[in-house]
């Protein structure tokens, strides 16, 4: 699977999890320590929010603090802006992802293909994270745990070590238990009710 239909695969999982967001759930935990559902889609659509310019060749300088803060308001304008900046974003992956290419990031420069597979992980494991937070179906599509499994091997340690995830949880499962293990995820979180 290339890389711009993975991106797809996942960005509509994750559409399909915020779908599932009710108006009361904005306020529930998530499994990611200290964030609620709405910290958790904010956090997403700043990500997708910095697609665009990103794989437009823009720098972190020249975009600034743009997409610093709330980026949601309330919950209607948040599922609203959640939705168009996440279709903006698989349009420009779409566009640029074929042309590979270099893209500025916090830490340096990175191919666009490494780019676009860490967006495809962050929308995959925070779908499932917004899923089982609000009650939702947390199936992950088989070729999606594959496609991100298969990527993040190789760099499980780095992002461990970055303290970007959370320490490995330690099971036994079905590919989709060990990515979210991999991801610091217990398979088994439920949220408090």
């Amino acid at each position: 699977m290339d890389v711009a239909t993975l991106h797809r695969g996942t960005v509509d999982h994750w559409q399909r999890a915020l779908a599932a967001v009710g108006p009361d759930d904005w306020g529930r935990s998530t499994p990611c320590a200290g964030w609620n559902v709405h910290d958790l889609v904010n956090h997403v659509v700043g990500e997708e929010l910095w697609t665009v310019p990103l794989l437009e060749g823009a720098t972190i300088e020249d975009v600034g603090d743009s997409f610093e803060g709330d980026l949601l308001g309330d919950p209607v304008t948040a599922a609203r802006r959640a939705s168009d900046a996440a279709l903006a974003a698989v349009a420009a992956v779409d566009r640029y992802a074929p042309l590979g290419g270099m893209v500025h990031l916090s830490y340096g420069r990175e191919n666009v293909e490494e780019y676009v597979l860490q967006l495809s992980a962050d929308h995959l494991v925070h779908g499932w994270d917004l899923a089982v937070a609000v009650g939702a179906d947390t199936h992950l599509a088989p070729e999606l745990v594959l496609g991100v499994s298969t990527w993040f091997k190789e760099r499980e340690h780095m992002y461990r070590e970055a303290g970007v995830v959370a320490p490995r949880v330690e099971v036994t499962g079905d590919a989709q238990t060990m990515l979210l293990a991999a991801f610091g995820r217990d398979a088994r979180w439920a949220a408090a009710v």
